[in-house]
């Protein structure tokens, strides 16, 4: 991935390596928080927020920091303390300025901390030996992919609310067959 370019990079990770459908990433948030698309949005900006974020913050430390020193090894403890301080921020921010978003995402806005999709992201740019302008919008494809996929579930489980479902597919089974067509759809990008 190293030797695409920028654009490549970008389109690549909304669609074809979708953090969601290709990486199985962030499933708990995805499932979670895309019961309507107002949630679904302002999960994606936060996701998108402190993801970038995250990348813009913990490359530097992983090459300025830790491999100089010889401490690769604390790489995974150390994107998390990033992530975790980036979330509190997002959180504080969102309680002073959009209340009701932030009661909608309750219990899933802290658990952006552990959000896999945000802490793979950080690692898989270190392992695939992207430059920073590539891991920064590698990063910023997956965040706005994740949002993708979370908005247009979201949409579909909406329309899915008012519509009449046979009783034995209500809640987790048609959200999960939901689900599957999507990545299905989504695998239809691989050929780009």
């Amino acid at each position: 991935m190293a030797e695409m370019s920028i654009v490549s990079i970008l389109v690549a990770s909304i669609l074809t390596l979708n953090v969601v459908f290709a990486r199985f990433l962030g499933i708990c948030p995805y499932l979670g928080v895309s019961k309507n698309i107002s949630t679904a949005f302002g999960m994606s900006s936060a996701v998108l927020f402190v993801m970038t974020l995250c990348t813009a913050i913990t490359y530097p430390v992983h090459h300025l920091v830790l491999v100089p020193l010889k401490m690769e090894y604390l790489r995974t403890i150390s994107f998390i303390l990033v992530i975790a301080a980036l979330v509190q921020l997002v959180e504080i921010v969102m309680k002073k300025t959009t209340r009701g978003l932030y009661n909608a995402l309750g219990i899933f806005l802290p658990l952006i901390t552990t959000n896999c999709a945000i802490l793979g992201i950080a690692i898989l740019n270190i392992t695939e030996g992207l430059g920073y302008l590539q891991a920064l919008v590698f990063t910023a494809g997956s965040a706005i992919g994740f949002g993708v996929a979370l908005c247009i579930f979201a949409g579909i489980r909406e329309q899915l609310a008012v519509r009449r479902i046979p009783k034995v597919l209500e809640g987790a089974p048609i959200g999960l067959i939901t689900a599957g067509i999507l990545a299905l759809a989504f695998m239809g990008f691989a050929g780009l």
